[in-house]
């Protein structure tokens, strides 16, 4: 599941910086590490998440 977050969150943040998303706080190419930020939360969230057993 990390894999296919990470490879889904880079092919987001590819496409961020060659064209900006337009979403809520991704007006600019520049602010592509909020992606990078979600995504570390994102991967972090399912480890914790299997580590505990769910």
């Amino acid at each position: 599941m990390t894999k296919i977050l990470s490879f889904i969150f880079i092919v987001i943040m590819a496409l961020h910086l060659f064209k900006p998303l337009g979403w809520p706080g991704l007006k600019k190419r520049k602010d592509f590490w909020k992606i990078a930020v979600g995504a570390v939360l994102a991967i972090l969230v399912v480890g914790i998440s299997r580590h505990a057993g769910y």
